[in-house]
């Protein structure tokens, strides 16, 4: 018998003392998805090695090999479109191009409105117009007169339609006029909105903030000074704001801090807020209902046909019970982000929608009437900066125009026009209403054999495609030629307003069965009897192994 030595006994002791460490690690590994979006160091090193090249134009209009017919046939409708959109609107297209060169927000959307590959080719022959001057009911008017069904949603600020925001920033600029912008001390406005403010959310206390990246950062740093825990949990592909502990992977140049990107909807993230004692808070953003784990679609990476999305109401809500069931057990703070979703849903939000209360929530867009601001709604316990017992130990949030008195006046008016019969009629059967508009929309589509369908969590909608294509990013222009304005990621996301009546949704109707038919008429979507997004794929990444190496 072989008798242990002093360090055999030492090294077995090390390896039982690194098992539950290497157990913990694991669990946290497979509570992280799979794909990129759940791994952002490997999603930064992966953008990292993607090296930047342009399609010439035989190669643009021929990515799917398509035979030289089609070839032409695309061209022709190519042509026809970039004239058409260049007759129409030749003064707003000239100060876009003119404002540009100067404007590093339009230098960055501009380019990334569709692949990169194709990208450089489209800038040459198509412009488009990022200027407007008014707003009529649903639509918008650029500077040549031309009028536009407005699908954009203002990024999620417009709920209730322009007229509704317009009126609210008049009249609401027309109460503090006399104050002006003096900051520091408040106007009367603001103790409305406070209390509506805690009324809603069912909260005690509130803070306002210049953004909504603003009040998602205080949520989070007062929930790691009074739990203090260092670390937060955000769900795969979710969107919480651009700074840094937030939005990890590619557009952050630092690594993420204290930050774990973890799978919603999955038993194995539960798993680790139930064992971990490093976790101050779990971020929650109702947007990601419509396609949990998934990056925020868009244009610029619709690459094949693989985009897909679903809203399961029950589903969600059932994860969300469960996820508030393991914070409270745990003594995590569970902080609803409805920045982007605030006041869309339900009057009383997601905790309203999906009957759920969480520990803090973020407002943000249309709260302001249509001026920019962010609140933070919370326990009293969470909201505290500072600890009476510890004088010096702070947490400090400030900022030079929070509480600015035209935003208060501008949210009083939104707060008192919430509480009006005309804008409560306006949620009654919202799912319904929005739901069986989606359905009017996808059997036009279908029964004219268009490879388009749409999704949609009731008036934030998306855009899938049936058919295995390299070029569904071309049917945002063919939308704009038929008069329907999309924000800079296209067809990823089309937002409504509350106030579309059952004649304009109609309109939006023929004009996108429209837009798509003409597409299809110029070839876009030919099909090779070998051509699956798989193959799409692997003929992508050929390509940037080519140009790479």
């Amino acid at each position: 018998m072989i008798e242990p030595t002093g360090y055999s006994v030492l090294a077995l002791a090390a390896l039982l003392a690194g098992l539950p460490l290497a157990r913990r690690r694991l669990e946290l590994s497979l509570a992280k998805h799979p794909s990129l979006t759940g791994h952002s160091r490997m999603a930064r090193r992966v953008a990292g090695l993607i090296p930047g090249y342009a399609y010439d134009e035989e190669r643009f209009f021929a990515s799917d090999s398509a035979p030289a017919a089609v070839q032409a046939q695309r061209r022709a409708g190519f042509q026809r479109l970039a004239a058409t959109l260049s007759a129409r609107h030749p003064q707003s297209v000239a100060l876009t191009k003119q404002v540009r060169e100067g404007l590093s927000d339009l230098q960055f959307t501009s380019t990334y409105r569709v692949p990169f590959q194709y990208s450089h080719y489209l800038r040459q022959h198509i412009a488009i117009g990022a200027f407007v001057q008014r707003t009529d009911g649903v639509t918008v008017t650029d500077l040549d007169g031309q009028r536009f069904i407005d699908l954009t949603g203002c990024y999620g600020v417009n709920v209730f339609g322009h007229e509704f925001y317009k009126s609210c920033i008049q009249e609401g600029g027309a109460r503090v006029a006399d104050l002006g912008a003096v900051l520091g001390s408040y106007h009367p406005a603001l103790a409305f909105n406070v209390a509506e403010l805690r009324r809603i959310s069912g909260l005690d206390e509130v803070s306002f903030h210049m953004s909504g990246t603003e009040a998602v950062m205080q949520a989070v740093r007062l929930a790691r000074y009074h739990t203090r825990r260092k670390c937060l949990v955000r769900f795969s592909g979710a969107y919480h704001g651009w700074w840094e502990d937030v939005q990890p992977g590619p557009g952050n140049p630092l690594p993420p801090a204290n930050t774990y990107t973890l799978k919603e909807m999955d038993e194995d993230t539960l798993r680790v807020l139930r064992k971990r004692n490093d976790i101050a808070c779990v971020l929650v953003n109702p947007l990601q209902a419509l396609h949990p784990n998934k990056a925020a679609p868009g244009d610029g990476s619709l690459l094949d046909s693989g985009r897909s999305a679903h809203f399961d109401r029950e589903a969600y809500t059932a994860w969300l019970r469960q996820l508030r069931e393991v914070c409270t057990a745990r003594g995590i703070v569970l902080i609803f982000d409805e920045v982007f979703m605030g006041f869309r849903l339900a009057p009383g939000g997601a905790q309203q929608y999906f009957g759920v209360r969480a520990d803090m929530v973020t407002y943000g867009k249309t709260l302001g009437g249509g001026l920019p601001v962010g609140a933070v709604c919370g326990k009293a316990a969470l909201m505290k900066r500072f600890r009476e017992e510890r004088p010096a130990d702070i947490c400090f949030a400030r900022g030079t125009f929070n509480s600015h008195p035209w935003v208060m006046g501008a949210m009083q008016v939104f707060l008192e026009r919430l509480k009006s019969a005309p804008v409560q009629a306006l949620y009654a059967g919202l799912d319904d209403t929005w739901n069986r508009r989606a359905q009017q929309l996808n059997l036009q589509l279908r029964e004219r054999g268009l490879p388009v369908q749409v999704a949609n969590l009731q008036t934030i909608w998306t855009v899938s495609y049936t058919l295995p294509s390299r070029y569904n990013w071309m049917l945002q222009f063919y939308l704009r030629e038929q008069g329907l304005a999309l924000s800079w990621v296209g067809t990823g996301r089309l937002i409504f307003s509350l106030d579309f009546t059952a004649q304009d949704f109609d309109e939006v109707c023929a004009r996108f069965v429209a837009a798509a038919a003409a597409m299809q008429a110029d070839g876009w979507w030919w099909q090779a009897p070998a051509l699956t997004n798989k193959a799409i794929r692997r003929g992508v990444l050929r390509e940037l192994l080519r140009a790479r190496f």
